[in-house]
């Protein structure tokens, strides 16, 4: 949704990174459900991770540039997400 108010405002470019690395997170964490070994599902939750990183910059380029929505409520999923991630793989790492 804050993509599509990013597209109405025009912000094509923004919308559309936005969109890409905010999709990226769940799609490596579906594919990490499925991963073949321990190896597989930790490289897998770290590319989601770097993909909540990323899109944490497009929220900040957001959050700093005149004329853009707040993104504040997403930056404050987006972290608890990344929580979530970061716990998993070092859970994942002891065991």
């Amino acid at each position: 949704e804050y993509c599509e108010l990013l597209e109405e405002n025009r912000k094509f470019v923004i919308a559309n990174q936005l969109f890409k690395s905010g999709t990226s997170i769940g799609a490596n964490v579906r594919e990490a459900q499925n991963a073949e070994s321990k190896v597989d599902f930790i490289h897998k939750l770290k590319i989601a991770a770097k993909g909540a990183d990323e899109t944490e910059y497009w929220l900040i380029l957001c959050e700093r540039s005149k004329k853009y929505p707040d993104p504040s409520a997403l930056k404050e999923k987006l972290n608890s997400i990344h929580n979530v991630i970061s716990k998993i793989i070092i859970t994942s790492k002891k065991n």
